[in-house]
């Protein structure tokens, strides 16, 4: 099961196993408004677990089952996304690389990366991997060298705010078994697999956040939350013309605002909401839109992109979420960011609920497809141990992402939560 906390709304993803094809089979989705959280940022802890709570009712009710285990998708906080490089020498002569290689290069790349002692490393992914110097290795499992060099992104955020969605979680009565943070979560639910290869932006536009994931080669190369979304359109229509929300929102999804011959329009939009009638030029409207817009992708957008040093992108920009189910903002970015721009459902829409199988419901969708990948390969996404936060929440042990010290030695002893430890138990499963 998936749980997907978004600043307007939660949603819950329920699927069972395909057993023709190993893969999964979306049978039910839930969902429930949003509270308690507020730019992607659980604000209210109470409100937040009864909402989460709300949508789990909604998606038992639907597959007809009790839900007691999710993997959860979150935003809001600082995110960053970190490379570092290891290398370990698998002989002199050359042999065939193991499980256990991998992870020892891994641990090597990991132990170039810094982590502020309030901040936790929540996803460690392998790049790419060399053999011998040769690079563009996707699996180097049974492949023979004599050196092994690695390419690691570590995903790094704050460790307050995973505290907080693992509490969350724990207080509406679920068993939190991983977490995905919501760029990659929505970009394996949008990208197609041409496109992730090709080179491709993902860009999930939700109510207070945006997820901006960069891939290439089939994998991600650098992923972002932008503290910029959906909603920050709609107050400043609401704001500058001053109308209610509800109505500023309406209009927003209705009104095509992104045509080029919108901006010149001297068409005058007119309405009554509550009594009172309201008349405003398309023009007027236009232009309060698409300076947002434009801001949020040529330079927010487009900083993360940079950062990922991926300088060719054929597939262009796949947009997704509810802010891309405004007319024509395909087009009008298309224009702005001078790239191909597509906006995506789910790429498991025709086998989701009807009704809720729109780009909103991307990032869940995504979910399962990530908890089918780290299954495949445990090393294609690799996760902090849980145990740290499941201390916190009971109100001991020691801040996640920080580094416990021997009182004799003043030496900093390894973390029970870190990678190394996630990379151990990953053995003790395999054999």
């Amino acid at each position: 099961m998936g749980l997907d906390l978004g600043t307007s709304k939660i949603t819950v993803v329920v699927a069972e196993r395909d057993g023709s094809n190993g893969g999964a089979q979306i049978i039910g989705m839930g969902q429930a408004p949003s509270h308690g959280i507020r730019k992607g940022m659980i604000v209210h802890l109470d409100q937040a677990a009864r909402a989460v709570k709300q949508a789990v009712g909604d998606a038992e009710n639907m597959v007809g089952l009790e839900l007691s285990e999710v993997t959860v998708s979150f935003s809001g906080g600082e995110v960053r996304s970190v490379r570092s490089k290891g290398m370990i020498s698998l002989g002199r002569s050359p042999r065939a690389v193991k499980q256990l290689d991998i992870a020892r290069v891994i641990e090597a790349a990991q132990a170039d990366v810094s982590v502020p002692a309030n901040q936790m490393i929540l996803h460690t992914i392998p790049v790419e991997y060399s053999l011998d110097g040769n690079s563009g290795i996707d699996d180097p499992l049974g492949m023979n060298g004599m050196r092994l060099d690695i390419d690691l992104e570590s995903v790094i955020v704050p460790s307050a705010t995973v505290q907080n969605v693992y509490n969350c979680v724990e207080n509406a009565g679920l068993s939190v078994t991983g977490f995905v943070i919501k760029p990659l979560a929505s970009a394996l639910g949008a990208l197609t697999p041409e496109e992730s290869v090709a080179g491709a932006v993902s860009v999930d536009i939700g109510g207070g956040t945006c997820g901006v994931a960069v891939f290439s080669d089939g994998r991600p190369k650098h992923l972002a939350v932008v503290p910029v979304g959906g909603d920050h359109i709609t107050n400043d229509v609401a704001s500058v013309l001053k109308i209610p929300i509800n109505k500023a929102e309406e209009i927003k999804k209705e009104v095509d605002l992104f045509s080029p011959e919108a901006s010149g329009h001297t068409e005058k939009l007119e309405f009554e909401h509550m009594g009172r009638n309201y008349s405003y030029s398309l023009s007027e409207l236009t232009e309060i839109v698409q300076c947002r817009v434009e801001e949020l992708f040529t330079v927010l957008v487009k900083k993360e992109i940079t950062a990922s040093g991926v300088s060719m992108l054929p597939a262009g920009l796949v947009i997704t979420g509810g802010g891309s189910r405004s007319i024509g903002i395909d087009q009008y970015l298309s224009r702005v960011m001078d790239m191909p721009v597509r906006a995506a459902l789910p790429i498991d829409s025709n086998r989701m609920p009807p009704g809720r199988n729109g780009p909103e419901y991307t990032c869940a969708s995504g979910i399962i497809k990530y908890a089918l990948e780290q299954e495949r390969d445990p090393f294609r996404y690799m996760e902090q141990s849980l145990d740290l936060l499941k201390g916190q929440s009971r109100g001991t042990g020691t801040q996640p992402g920080s580094r416990d010290y021997d009182a004799g030695s003043q030496e900093p002893a390894r973390r029970e939560g870190s990678i190394f430890q996630s990379i151990k138990d990953v053995f003790k499963e395999l054999f």
